[in-house]
Formats: C-alpha cells, sequence, structure tokens
C-alpha cells in the first residue's frame, strides 16, 4: 500500500495546497538548498524503523535508556546509539535525575508536526483521541 493509499488522496490531507504563492517566492524557498538538506536529514534519521520507534515513543513518555531498551526489545548501547542521533539532529532532549538520564521529545511545534505525521501515517489514535 502506497502512502497516498493509507492516509488519501485529498490535497495535504484536505488541506489545501499553497498555491497562492508567487513565482519569486517559491523560486526563492526551492533555492535553499541548506533547509532542504537538513530537512532532509531528519527524515533520512527517522526512515530507520527503530529510530522512528524510539522517537514515537519519547513524544509519549519521559524515560530512560534503560526503559526504552525494555520496551523495544533492544540492548541498552544500541540504543543509546540511536539516542545520540535523534539528540544531535535537535528532536529529543536529556536531563539527568539523580544518576540516570531521562529523554524525552523536544517540545516544538515542527517535533509536534512530525509526531502527528507518524500517527496519521501509521493510523494510530493519540492521547485518547478517537480516529
Amino acid at each position: 500500500m502506497s502512502i497516498t493509499e493509507s492516509i488519501g488522496e485529498e490535497s495535504c490531507g484536505g488541506i489545501a495546497a499553497p498555491e497562492h504563492s508567487s513565482e519569486g517566492a517559491v523560486r526563492e524557498r526551492v533555492s535553499d538548498l541548506a533547509s532542504f538538506e537538513q530537512a532532509s536529514g531528519v527524515f533520512s534519521l527517522l526512515g530507520d524503523p527503530t529510530r522512528l520507534r524510539i522517537f514515537w515513543l519519547l513524544c509519549h513518555k519521559r524515560t530512560g535508556v534503560s526503559g526504552i531498551s525494555e520496551m523495544i526489545g533492544m540492548s541498552s548501547p544500541a540504543v543509546s546509539h540511536h539516542l545520540r542521533q535523534l539528540k544531535a539532529a535537535g528532536l529529543v532532549q536529556s536531563e539527568r535525575n539523580g544518576r540516570e538520564v531521562i529523554y524525552h521529545a523536544v517540545r516544538s511545534k515542527q517535533i509536534h508536526f512530525l509526531h502527528m505525521m507518524i500517527d496519521e501515517t501509521l493510523k494510530f489514535a493519540c492521547c485518547g483521541e478517537d480516529e
């Protein structure tokens, strides 16, 4: 099943495409290679199923490496490797709680949209929402 089959073929999920943008504005934006490289890096990073699962989990729960390891059935060193990559990309943050380091998704509009996109793609109903 293709992505458009799973989420529907409406324009941007029912949101009208921004066709009102001027030619100059579109040319300026599409020429901003650095922004597209940054976005591509985030999507590439989340293209790994394990990192995607860890990111999704941390959108819902603050937990340490051992908690993540237990939930996804992976060794702590492997989880730590993925967390370093997610943290370097600015998708997750950590804070020390005594001897334990607790991880969680960064609270931002962009992260919220990534989380919503994952949920919609997977057809998950999160946080008590109805489908």
